[in-house]
């Protein structure tokens, strides 16, 4: 499944809510440690925090839920390969690359990726919603198609 639109990406993490967590544990409450639309929202509320101007990094925290409800292969492979004509190259790298721990060492971003991903399992804060979330993923949608018309 290829993404087109911000709407389509947004109608996808809708669905998330509520999912089972990858480990089969029980979603419990919306938002709770268990959502995964939850945690996406965490992680990347705590990649605004960490790096405020780089809006690609917090859109993969962001859509990593997404590839459990694509089928076949790894949930990061489809997620990967479902926004990335959307979001862009750095994007589809690095939330294919985060199920690869042997590529964290080597890059910056898959461990800041990373390190968000784990705090957002335990924190308990209040990370807005998801339509927060629609400019800045309209913005990088943007960025990528002008950037492909150039190519």
């Amino acid at each position: 499944m290829e993404l087109r639109s911000v709407e389509e990406l947004m109608d996808l993490l809708y669905a998330c809510r509520g999912e089972r967590p990858a480990n089969g544990a029980a979603g419990g409450p919306v938002g709770g440690p268990g959502d995964p639309h939850g945690h996406a929202l965490r992680t990347a509320a705590l990649l605004r925090r960490r790096r405020p101007a780089d809006k690609e990094l917090q859109v993969a925290g962001l859509v990593s839920p997404v590839g459990r409800l694509l089928w076949p292969g790894s949930p990061a492979a489809r997620t990967a390969a479902a926004v990335g004509p959307l979001l862009g190259a750095r994007v589809t790298r690095l939330v294919r690359r985060q199920a690869h721990p042997e590529a964290w060492d080597h890059d910056d971003d898959l461990v800041s990726l990373r390190q968000a991903e784990e705090e957002a399992r335990t924190a308990v804060f209040d990370a807005g919603v998801l339509e927060d979330w629609r400019t800045v993923l309209e913005l990088t949608a943007a960025r990528n198609s002008r950037l492909g018309a150039v190519d």
